[in-house]
């Protein structure tokens, strides 16, 4: 493709003659025909390595117009992200047909996945771009971020259409939405999952969190298309505000949970390894055996199977499909049983609200007389707020708690344990205590816990490795909460 054509695709003034190969926000990857992205962020400034990407052949540079560009063309843009994602696009393209994007502090990676099963019963080709990383009709490619930087998420969904992919749901993370990481293909229908506190080391407020979030609908989604609401039923502010938003839009709002309009939650029993749904869809009550266990899974199938229907999946197709769901990895995943009988379920939950929702999913499974034993720590260099709120999650809704490392980053681990301890309360500290390191933590849950118990180890999920350290001193040393969990079941520990 010509320069000055994608510039008139994308609706840009300029021209030029030369041959476009590629768009890189990294100098490093830079080739002779690039267009290179550079964007100021949070501890570098890309605007830094314009001179070395135009050493390195680039014929373009997207930039605020302040910038100093010598030797290639500087297209200019107050918001230089929103600009070479509109050119990316351009380049990219074609896309799978059907795209839906899901948002939310929680549940988003499992909603995308069952989304992605869901279609996949139904008959389509279907892919999932998120957390776990690019899981398709043939496998999974890890990308490391729940929303990949904006090339590699283009190049991810152009890949796809190629390989005859026509249906892809996506996590639109609020990084990514704030950074414009998810531009260009359009989106077919879009989902909000819930709202809670999450990642304020970067958002600063609640309210500049959420207004990341609802980019997805007052920017990124075409007015007209469907937004899938979950709606819990308990009033919720924030769940009206993403109505509200969605409404001025002119979105299609469908709401589906206890409060919900199209898929109305009527009751839920818990079983022995899953739970009975029983849901309300026009006019009609039908009941769900749902292979999966805990409320807030109940959540995320709901929103799964409203963004099914909303793409064209009937909703007998989409029910039966809910009865064949496959858990999602390192949610709320069985990793072991240790020699009493006790299993021990490994979640991603890593703050309050997440915290919570996995143990309140795991209680009604706890026999009579028996005690839910929960591991969790939280993570360094992230919002430190919300540590002593996890402690009193913990302390009032688990019978154990260890408090252990997670991904501790370039702080003390014992700083972060203490100010988690510190919310755990002196009333409470007889049900609390710390253990440092992870893998002994998970082997004295294990060890202890008794035929009637229930082990969680919480926070890390599905990851592989645990981080200390940052920047240049950054190591990551391997460990998968199931691996060890499995290996302490089992007397290796």
């Amino acid at each position: 493709m010509r320069l000055g054509e994608l510039l008139r695709i994308a609706g840009m003034a300029g021209d030029g003659d030369q041959t476009i190969t590629g768009f890189a926000i990294d100098h490093r990857k830079v080739a002779p025909g690039t267009i290179f992205g550079a964007f100021q962020g949070a501890s570098v400034n890309g605007e830094d390595f314009i001179p070395a990407a135009i050493e390195a052949g680039a014929i373009a540079v997207v930039a605020r117009p302040e910038a100093r560009v010598e030797g290639a063309l500087h297209l200019t843009d107050v918001n230089p992200r929103r600009a070479f994602a509109r050119l990316a696009a351009g380049f990219f393209s074609p896309y799978p047909a059907t795209i839906v994007a899901v948002t939310g502090t929680n549940g988003k990676t499992s909603t995308v996945e069952m989304t992605r099963q869901i279609w996949r019963m139904a008959g389509e080709r279907a892919a999932s771009i998120g957390t776990l990383g690019v899981t398709t009709p043939d496998g999974s490619v890890s990308t490391g971020l729940t929303t990949p930087d904006i090339v590699t998420f283009l190049a991810n969904m152009a890949g796809l259409a190629r390989e005859g992919v026509s249906h892809v749901a996506y996590e639109a993370s609020s990084h990514g939405l704030d950074q414009y990481r998810g531009e260009g293909p359009a989106v077919s229908a879009s989902a909000f999952t819930n709202f809670s506190r999450d990642h304020l080391d970067y958002h600063g407020t609640m309210e500049a969190y959420f207004a990341a979030k609802m980019r997805l609908f007052t920017e990124v989604v075409a007015p007209g298309s469907p937004a899938v609401i979950h709606d819990a039923g308990d009033g919720s502010d924030w769940t009206a505000k993403a109505i509200a938003a969605a409404s001025a839009r002119g979105l299609t709002v469908l709401t589906v949970g206890e409060g919900g309009s199209f898929l109305k939650l009527i009751a839920r029993e818990p079983g022995q390894l899953g739970q009975l749904l029983h849901i309300e869809h026009e006019g009609a009550v039908r009941k769900v055996n749902l292979p999966l266990i805990g409320a807030y899974q109940a959540a995320n199938a709901l929103v799964s199977a409203g963004l099914a229907m909303a793409t064209g999946v009937s909703a007998a197709a989409t029910f039966d499909a809910l009865t064949r769901l496959q858990p999602v990895r390192g949610r709320l995943e069985r990793a072991a049983i240790n020699a009493a009988g006790a299993p021990a379920y490994v979640d991603y939950a890593h703050t309050p609200d997440a915290l919570e929702a996995a143990i309140a999913a795991l209680r009604p499974h706890v026999a009579q007389g028996g005690k839910l034993i929960v591991v969790f720590g939280a993570g360094g260099d992230r919002d430190a707020g919300k540590r002593p709120q996890m402690g009193e999650v913990a302390a009032r809704a688990a019978d154990v708690a260890i408090v252990t490392d997670d991904n501790p980053r370039s702080e003390d681990p014992a700083a972060i344990r203490a100010a988690i301890m510190a919310g755990v309360g002196s009333a409470a500290r007889e049900i609390a205590r710390e253990i440092g390191g992870r893998r002994a933590a998970i082997a004295a849950a294990i060890g202890q816990a008794g035929s009637r118990d229930i082990v969680l180890i919480a926070g890390k999920g599905h990851e592989q490795g645990q981080i200390f350290g940052s920047g240049d001193n950054m190591r990551i040393e391997a460990f998968d909460d199931v691996e060890v969990a499995r290996q302490c079941a089992g007397g290796q520990c």
